[in-house]
């Protein structure tokens, strides 16, 4: 009996990094991060994979709620700690608060290496829409898409080399005219999921308790998702 880790596969890269700065060796399970398009999916393949785990006593979840995909989860066997946070973005910056600040001063859309590898992202859909309508039309759409978004802003997480994400994101604002911006991130909440102490800013849920609607308290301040119209 031991330890297990079940993570998105955004957080992939941040991840590696903390097992190897606290040395410990727990098996781990990632979920692809395109599921985060369909919550109920994601919820799914969650539970899933949560009921394949066996002879395990622990399974660290390292997502957030992240559109209540967590609620109703469960583990039968298994005690489940998972960070107290609305998505990725806080265990990305450290902290709520810290995302809350960044977030008061503009809107604010996050982006990290993992979401431009993994997830079905904005630049993609930035180049389906120039393929599709053309640089006038995709314009426009991109301005509906982004509402209240002001900045992009890249957390540098120490996990990967950001010089190489940067020209990308930086071309990429410009194209927008949005301001561009890189945060420093940290790992502190990588870092006490993997060792404790599993203070409040944890949930832990013993053997056949699910996550309720009173777990997943508070809104999404920052980022939400962000899909392309029904209708051009």
């Amino acid at each position: 009996m031991g330890t297990a880790i079940l993570a998105c596969q955004t957080l992939r890269d941040e991840l590696k990094l903390t097992i190897k700065e606290t040395g410990v060796s727990f098996p781990t399970i990632y979920v692809e991060s395109g599921l985060h398009n369909t919550p109920e999916l994601l919820h799914k393949r969650i539970q899933e994979e949560i009921n394949r785990i066996d002879n395990i006593d622990v399974i660290l979840l390292l997502f957030g709620y992240c559109g209540n995909s967590l609620l109703g989860i469960k583990s039968d066997k298994a005690k489940l700690v998972i960070p107290k946070v609305d998505d990725c973005i806080p265990l990305l910056l450290g902290s709520c608060e810290a995302r809350k600040n960044i977030s008061k001063e503009m809107g604010t859309y996050f982006l990290t290496k993992g979401w431009l590898d993994y997830e079905n992202n904005l630049l993609r859909e930035y180049d389906r829409c120039i393929e599709r309508y053309g640089q006038v039309r995709t314009s426009k759409i991109m301005k509906i898409m982004l509402g209240h978004y002001k900045r992009f802003m890249l957390i540098d997480t120490g996990a990967y080399p950001v010089e190489e994400v940067l020209p990308r994101t930086q071309a990429f604002a410009e194209r927008l005219t949005m301001q561009h911006e890189v945060a420093q991130g940290s790992l502190r909440l990588f870092h006490k999921l993997l060792t404790g102490p599993w203070d409040e800013e944890f949930l832990v849920l013993e053997p056949g308790n699910a996550v309720t609607m009173s777990d997943i308290c508070g809104s999404s301040d920052g980022q939400s998702q962000v899909n392309l119209p029904k209708s051009l």
